[in-house]
């Protein structure tokens, strides 16, 4: 018996030893950057923190002041917006364009590339040449209206009613391209077999999108979810590119809050809340993942 223990498997803690030592920087940066600086956020959003982060708590003064402030009213109401035609846009828009490049058609390859060449652009250039074609001097306005339709109007980054569509449409154009290779993958991972069945069966083709091929493509549709949902959360450069949250604040994100009450108002204590409130809604985010991607699955 002893002999087989000794050359039996080893233990647990010993298994992939190799790679369980080369993860160690790692996790160390994740436990002290990360998990440190987040609880040191949360416990300064109770401070009266200003210029420098001071110890003097104050409890939920913070959070009601920016409860009450109208800036971070309209910010949260713009992200509501944003995020709700971002996901909707982008998952049906981005399903269409993986389901017609799924068809092997002719350049899939050079169609894929100009999809996704957007996502390789910075935030920053994005919203710079969407504020240029959606300037009504010389972009979409300009050029129809010297087509001859004089009256046609098209400024919605200068608009405080529809400014925020305007910021949707730069982020669409970017974003949509990597949610279509996501899906595409997704595809591509069906069984050739499933499709040839449908077929003999006589079943649709929208039929068998809508009720085999999406269900089992639940797992692909949950991390694209998050991915978007986590960009949305953080939406920062192409509101400081295409408008710096004007007109007037009507184009305000809580990331350009948090950026403008730390770094140009000097009020950290502020800053730290409004951060805060935007750690909650991504947990409010991934927690549902975690649990539909590893708690709900059966244990064998």
């Amino acid at each position: 018996m002893t002999g087989q223990a000794h050359t039996g498997r080893p233990s647990r803690l010993l298994r992939n030893l190799s790679s369980k030592i080369a993860s160690i920087p790692m996790m160390l940066t994740a436990v002290v950057i990360f998990l440190g600086g987040t609880i040191w956020t949360v416990v300064y959003s109770f401070t009266n923190s200003r210029l420098l982060p001071r110890a003097k708590f104050v409890g939920l003064d913070q959070y009601e002041r920016l409860w009450d402030a109208p800036r971070w009213i309209v910010s949260i109401q713009n992200l509501a917006s944003y995020g709700f035609f971002t996901l909707v846009f982008s998952l049906v828009v981005g399903f269409l364009l993986a389901a017609l490049m799924d068809q092997k058609i002719r350049f899939e390859n050079t169609f894929r590339t100009i999809f996704l060449y957007p996502f390789a652009l910075s935030f920053i250039v994005t919203g710079l040449v969407w504020q240029w074609i959606l300037n009504p001097e010389f972009g979409v306005q300009s050029v129809v209206r010297a087509l001859g339709w004089t009256s046609f109007t098209f400024d919605p980054l200068y608009n405080a009613d529809i400014v925020i569509y305007g910021v949707l449409i730069a982020g669409l154009w970017q974003g949509t391209g990597l949610v279509m290779c996501l899906l595409l993958a997704g595809l591509r991972g069906i069984d050739e077999d499933i499709w040839k069945a449908a077929r003999v069966d006589g079943i649709p083709m929208w039929n068998t999108y809508l009720f085999i091929v999406i269900p089992m493509m639940r797992p692909v549709f949950i991390t694209t979810l998050v991915i978007i949902a986590s960009g949305i959360v953080k939406v920062y450069d192409l509101v400081v590119a295409q408008t710096s949250g004007g007109p007037g604040i009507a184009s305000e994100v809580p990331a350009k809050y948090v950026y403008d009450y730390m770094f140009q108002a000097q009020n950290l204590g502020q800053g730290f809340a409004a951060s805060t409130m935007m750690l909650v809604t991504v947990a409010i985010i991934i927690i549902p993942w975690a649990y539909l991607e590893f708690g709900g699955r059966k244990r064998g």
